[in-house]
């Protein structure tokens, strides 16, 4: 049933192009390497599952909706969350907790497995209780939405690159349709709620947040969320609603097993 869906919506805008010209995933380790991402975070649930995101404002993280959801469809409690912004070798430049968060409202938690839907409108924000002023962090823009065939890059974190972020400065759009990216980006359990970059004149601007992963005649390919329609409407409903959550902190089951995010991968 998902390979019937994905492959529908995949086959409809693309035709299968190879990953040779998609860069190799570089580990920003040292001060130099991670120079202009450092608005790109980890974000810690409960310090034990993570999912990553970015500044796209002093006080406002985007991610994705999935990330903020427990797996019985409810809001996690802001209480559980921490951005730690610029991270890297386990040492963040700055360090947040979450006043409130509020995902798409048309976002409808599937569970493991999301729809071709739920991945158009997987975009949450996360407000800060204090903001970001830190000299060397600066919040992104976002771009309008990419052309198959563009060149994009993504910085995220991942299960197996947990303590410092990894870029990958040239992956591909293999296509759009109906709010979905359909990317060559190479993501993993962690990269849920990444930034997914244009990259023009030496400016950084998002343009997608990380979905999921699927899997189409044998090749991987990712999935993202296209920003402009739904993050407008995203920010409408944080200015109209003040989200608190008060259940009792549970920790989220993380779909990867011990010690990843929430992430929700496709894996037809």
């Amino acid at each position: 049933m998902i390979r019937t869906v994905l492959s529908a919506l995949v086959a409809v805008c693309i035709g299968m192009t190879a990953k040779a010209d998609d860069a190799a995933l570089l580990q920003l380790e040292t001060a130099d390497a991670n120079r202009g991402w450092e608005a790109v975070g980890r974000i810690d649930i409960s310090g034990k599952g993570f999912c990553s995101g970015a500044l796209i404002a002093e006080r406002l993280v985007l991610t994705a909706a999935h990330c903020v959801h427990d797996e019985d469809g409810t809001i996690i409690p802001v209480e559980r969350f921490e951005f730690l912004a610029g991270m890297r070798n386990g040492r963040a430049e700055a360090y947040r907790n979450v006043r409130r968060l509020v995902a798409h409202p048309g976002y409808v938690h599937t569970g493991t497995v999301p729809r071709a839907s739920a991945v158009a409108q997987d975009i949450a924000l996360l407000e800060l209780d204090r903001p970001i002023r830190t000299t060397g962090i600066t919040p992104f823009g976002t771009d309008v939405r990419p052309r198959a065939g563009d060149k994009i890059g993504i910085v995220s974190y991942a299960h197996d690159r947990a303590e410092s972020p990894a870029l990958q400065e040239v992956c591909e759009v293999l296509g759009q349709q109906e709010g979905v990216l359909v990317m060559t980006c190479d993501i993993d359990f962690g990269s849920s709620g990444a930034p997914v970059f244009s990259i023009q004149d030496g400016a950084a601007r998002i343009v997608s947040v990380v979905s999921a992963k699927a899997e189409l005649e044998d090749q991987t390919v990712s999935l993202g969320t296209l920003l402009a329609a739904p993050l407008t409407e995203l920010k409408n409903h944080l200015d109209e609603h003040q989200i608190t959550t008060t259940a009792a902190p549970r920790r989220l089951t993380l779909s990867g097993g011990s010690g990843d995010t929430g992430a929700k991968f496709v894996k037809p």
